[in-house]
């Protein structure tokens, strides 16, 4: 297992965001509820896309220890969490996957896991998908287009036609058909575009996946690419840096502020490290100093009282319609 990264728990908040936040809303942000408990699970992956905020490869080697996971689920039945959120790096990868899974369904937590879909075609993978099913768990995959050249642009090379495939293996069993199998996309746009309104483009996706490979999926997210990890060194050599950050300042909708993902979650880093979002962790920037910084000793009371630290990439969740985990915010 890797060493632990030093985290930075100093406030990250003398910046641009900070001032148009205390703008909007005569203040710092600060947290407002725990509904889901997030958990990065490690960082390694089968893919290297060129967006990834936690730079996640095949070379990575971070993991979450079981002890950790099962402190997280203490956690989310002390706060009376709804959910527990699986991610990664590709949480699948991960050896004690399954056990949390079912550890979390075992206490009535509704299981999300973000799937890059792709893990679901090999071996000793290939069985995932009615696991998923026994136990009921709700799968967010990434698909950044329905157009073949995009999406092997940003994942690699063959990755839309695995995805494709596992996808009807999905299918199949009832995922993205039956209501209570939900499957649902992530769309990200190519570059220093903003996502397209996002019941628009969910209909155009549900359309032409429908006509090209006869696919069905239950909802779309639209998710704005964050100037974080890989994306951002992409934009520094491309010479765009400057303008996507100007662009997501400019796009700054104070009605995005009330559903940021970071008010409403507790999300736990593959080494115990609570952060307020998988952003700031990619950043390896910690909660405040005001509450625990692990996962150890959490504390929910301070954790619910928190300012949240924020730097200027908190932009990119609040441009335009803002964007999150689960999609656009307005």
């Amino acid at each position: 297992m890797a060493i632990p990264l030093m985290i930075r728990r100093d406030p990250v908040i003398a910046g641009a965001f900070a001032r148009r936040v205390a703008l909007a809303v005569a203040g710092p942000l600060k947290a407002i509820s725990i509904r889901c408990v997030q958990l990065n699970v490690g960082l390694r992956c089968s893919l290297t896309c060129r967006n990834c905020h936690v730079e996640s490869s095949p070379r990575r080697r971070e993991e979450m220890s079981w002890e950790t996971m099962q402190l997280a689920l203490t956690a989310a039945r002390k706060v009376r969490a709804a959910t527990i959120d699986i991610t990664g790096g590709e949480p699948e990868l991960h050896p004690q996957f399954r056990k949390l899974v079912q550890a979390a369904r075992k206490i009535d937590l509704q299981v999300i896991v973000r799937t890059n879909l792709t893990i679901l075609l090999k071996p000793p993978y290939t069985q995932l998908p009615v696991f998923f099913k026994k136990h009921r768990v709700r799968l967010v995959a990434s698909l950044p287009s329905y157009e073949e050249e995009v999406v092997d642009q940003q994942r690699g090379r063959g990755v839309y036609r695995d995805s494709i495939r596992a996808m009807k293996e999905l299918n199949a069993i009832g995922y993205g058909i039956d209501p209570t199998l939900p499957l649902d996309l992530i769309h990200n746009p190519v570059g220093t575009a903003l996502p397209r309104p996002q019941s628009t483009l969910e209909r155009d996706y549900k359309r032409e996946l429908d006509i090209r490979h006869g696919l069905r999926f239950t909802q779309l997210f639209t998710v704005t690419n964050m100037p974080v990890g890989r994306f951002q060194r992409a934009l520094e050599q491309e010479g765009k840096a400057f303008g996507y950050a100007e662009k997501l300042q400019t796009g700054f909708n104070p009605d995005t502020l009330d559903g940021l993902m970071c008010r409403h979650q507790l999300h736990v880093s593959w080494d115990g490290t609570l952060h307020d979002c998988d952003f700031n962790c990619a950043m390896e920037i910690g909660v405040g100093k005001e509450t625990p910084g692990n996962i150890r000793d959490f504390d929910p009371t301070t954790y619910l009282q928190r300012k949240i630290n924020c730097a200027d990439h908190c932009f990119g969740c609040t441009a335009w319609r803002g964007s999150s985990f689960g999609g656009a915010l307005v």
